[in-house]
């Protein structure tokens, strides 16, 4: 888990103007700001007061839950996959007929699979970026915003990504209808379609989720809400990838 910010003790009687709403800079957990132990003053303050570090680990674990709804929908998904795959009737001479005829995966999905990982991996250094605490320091106290300008940068770029990933669906779903491959031509097509449209809208969500993200790294005035909205929308783009790699090798060799 990344340095989180945790504030270190200061004078009561001084006001810091950072732009964090009045509360105290940003430290790592291991230091408690000064390397003279935990520091963090967590069990000194006011009741119903949130720290960044209880912020961005509420925010985590609204996301998994959030995210486990989705996790039970593909694994229904891939369930009723194989099951219809498995599946057939007899006809009026009892042989047993199975209607699946596995679709040609287009080799664009390849392509497609490797820019998505890209994109995760850009997405993870500006995640990482937002925790790098010599710089947000700085950022606290006004002197610049170091962490935010790299994050935006590289977060940029996975927006980039992830619209090609999309690009290259849409190709995909392109070549197969001019091979006449269309949603109900045959079960194995129908799931094609279903598996792939159903993950595009996600990540098409995740799209969004970028954009807001670079807009708070833009206009928000608080570092520890810039910090917990690119942390939690860079794991939903990183659960995005995992479920589409899946997906991919489920298309690619379970047919």
């Amino acid at each position: 888990m990344p340095s989180t910010l945790t504030p270190p003790e200061i004078d009561r009687h001084h006001h810091i103007s950072d732009g964090n709403h009045g509360q105290k800079p940003p430290t790592d957990k291991r230091t408690g700001g000064n390397g003279e132990g935990d520091g963090d003053n967590f069990n000194n303050r006011s009741q119903g007061h949130r720290g960044p570090r209880e912020r961005l680990s509420r925010a985590r674990v609204g996301l998994f839950f959030a995210l486990g709804g989705d996790l039970m929908f593909f694994v229904a998904l891939v369930s009723v996959f194989f099951v219809t795959k498995a599946s057939g009737h007899f006809d009026a001479y009892s042989h047993f007929i199975n209607e699946w005829l596995p679709t040609a995966i287009p080799s664009i999905l390849w392509l497609n699979t490797a820019v998505l990982l890209l994109s995760s991996v850009t997405a993870e250094v500006a995640r990482q970026s937002m925790f790098r605490e010599e710089d947000a320091m700085d950022e606290w106290f006004g002197i610049g915003r170091p962490i935010s300008k790299r994050a935006t940068l590289w977060l940029s770029l996975a927006l980039l990504l992830g619209g090609l990933f999309l690009a290259g669906q849409w190709a995909a779903w392109d070549q197969l209808a001019s091979q006449q491959v269309f949603f109900r031509s045959n079960p194995s097509s129908h799931f094609f379609y279903l598996i792939t449209v159903t993950h595009a809208i996600h990540l098409f969500l995740g799209i969004i989720g970028l954009i807001a993200a670079l807009l708070f790294l833009q206009f928000s005035r608080s570092l520890s809400t810039r910090q917990v909205f690119v942390d939690t929308t860079v794991w939903y783009w990183h659960v995005m990838g995992i479920h589409w790699v899946f997906l991919f090798f489920l298309l690619e060799y379970g047919q």
